[in-house]
Parts: structure tokens; sequence; C-alpha cells
């Protein structure tokens, strides 16, 4: 009678693993999307609040240049020759900036990552458990 109930457990045990795959996918996939729908969020606040501040910034830069401008009018040639120099050394600065947060972000979907390579570490675990006698 051992043998028999060692068997429908093992069945049963057998017939549960797609049960519990599809449930640890499902989950996993629910992470995913939560983390996806995050940084879709993150980005569109980050793009309109760039582009909000580029227009304010250009606004003031350009009635910047133009005061300067009607304030030295004798020198005004220079003027505009000093402010084209401080914009392109501005530009060459904020692309470094932008290329260091290209080069260096925080990994995309780190904690559906670190859920996956935790459900290895546990399986394999598992699997070395299972695999030694009792």
């Amino acid at each position: 009678m051992t043998g028999a109930g060692n068997r429908e457990g093992l069945f049963a045990t057998l017939k549960n693993i797609p049960v519990t795959l599809l449930s640890i996918g499902q989950t996993r996939l629910e992470l995913l999307a939560n983390e996806v729908e995050a940084q879709k969020l993150t980005l569109v606040r980050m793009l309109l609040l760039a582009q909000s501040m580029l227009f304010c910034a250009t606004v003031g830069v350009v009635l910047a240049v133009a005061v300067a401008v009607l304030l030295l009018w004798e020198q005004r040639v220079s003027v505009v020759a000093v402010f084209a120099a401080l914009f392109v050394l501005a530009a060459a600065l904020f692309y470094k900036a932008l290329m260091r947060i290209v080069n260096a972000p925080e990994p995309a979907f780190a904690a559906t990552l670190a859920e996956l390579k935790e459900d290895m570490r546990q399986l394999k675990a598992a699997s070395i458990h299972a695999k030694t006698p009792d």
C-alpha cells in the first residue's frame, strides 16, 4: 500500500507543477507590467518637464541677449559673439551630462530580474535537495 500511496502523491505533485509554474509566471508578468507602467509614467513626466524647461529657458535666453544687445548697442557684434560662445559651451556641457546619464542607467526592470534570479536560486536549491537521499 505504501508504494501506491507514493505514486498517488507523486502524480499529484506532478499535476501541480504546471499550475505552480503558471502562477509564478503570472506573478512575474504582473510585476513586469507594473514596472513598465512606472517607467512609462516617469518617462512621460520627465519629457513634459524637460519640454517646459526648454521653452522657458529659450524665451529667457532670447530676452537676455536682446537686453544685452540693446544696452551695449555700440558693441553689439561682440555681445552676440560672446553669447554665441557661451551657448556653444553650455550645449557641450549639457551633452556631456546627458551622455553620462545614458551610459550609466539603472537597469530597467531590476525588481523583475531580481525576483527571477531568486526563483532560479530556489529552484536550484530545491533540485539539489530533491536529489539527496533522506
